[in-house]
C-alpha cells in the first residue's frame, strides 16, 4: 500500500502530474483503486482535509519518513517570500522530512513568466529550474564556483535528486526524489 500527501489541494485531493503524458489531471479512480492510502493538509476546513494546517508553520504536524509520494499542485509559491532562503530551505527539508527515502514530490508552480505568478495577490515566490538546482548536492559539485550560485549548503536539510522537470501549459512541474 502506498501513502500519499496532498498538500493544499482543496476539493481536488486525487489531482495527479502524469510524467508520460506530460498533463495534469485528476484520475478516474480514487485512491482505493489505485492502491492508496491519501492523506490531506490544507488550511480551509471547509475542503475537508484529513488534516487543518497553515504550511508556513514548521514543523508540520507529520510523522517523519511517513510517504511515499506528496503531491502539491500551485501551492508552493504560496510559502516564504522570493529572497528568503532560509523559509525555501526549510519548507523543502519538512518536504524531505515527511519522505521516506527514495519517497517523490510531485509539484506545479506558475511558470515564472505566467500573468499568475505575481498576479495572484497570494504567491510570494518564484520556483523554477534554477531554485531546484539548490536542492541537490551534486549539483552544488558541478555548479559551485563555476556558476552564479550562490552557496547555502548549510541551510539544505536532506538531498534530492531532480527526476522530471517540463513546463506544461502555464505552470512549471517537476519530481523530485528524497535521497536519505
Amino acid at each position: 500500500m502506498k501513502t500519499v500527501l496532498v498538500l493544499g489541494a482543496g476539493h481536488q485531493k486525487l489531482k495527479r502530474l502524469d510524467t508520460t503524458r506530460h498533463t495534469i489531471s485528476s484520475p478516474i479512480t480514487d485512491g482505493r483503486e489505485l492502491n492508496e492510502v491519501i492523506w490531506s493538509v490544507d488550511i480551509e476546513p471547509e475542503t475537508k482535509p484529513d488534516t487543518v494546517h497553515d504550511l508556513e508553520r514548521l514543523p508540520w504536524p507529520l510523522p517523519s519518513s511517513e510517504f511515499d509520494e506528496v503531491h502539491g499542485y500551485e501551492i508552493l509559491e504560496h510559502l516564504g517570500q522570493q529572497g528568503d532562503f532560509r523559509a525555501f530551505f526549510a519548507h523543502f527539508g519538512e518536504l524531505w522530512r515527511v519522505l521516506k527515502s527514495g519517497g517523490r514530490l510531485f509539484a506545479s508552480v506558475p511558470c515564472h513568466d505566467s500573468v499568475w505568478t505575481f498576479g495572484d495577490p497570494g504567491h510570494t515566490r518564484v520556483i523554477n529550474a534554477g531554485s531546484l538546482v539548490f536542492l541537490c548536492r551534486a549539483q552544488y559539485a558541478k555548479q559551485l564556483g563555476h556558476s552564479a550560485m550562490s552557496d547555502y549548503r548549510r541551510y539544505l536539510v536532506g538531498d534530492w535528486v531532480i527526476e522530471y522537470q517540463r513546463i506544461i501549459g502555464e505552470s512549471f512541474c517537476f519530481v523530485l526524489r528524497a535521497v536519505k
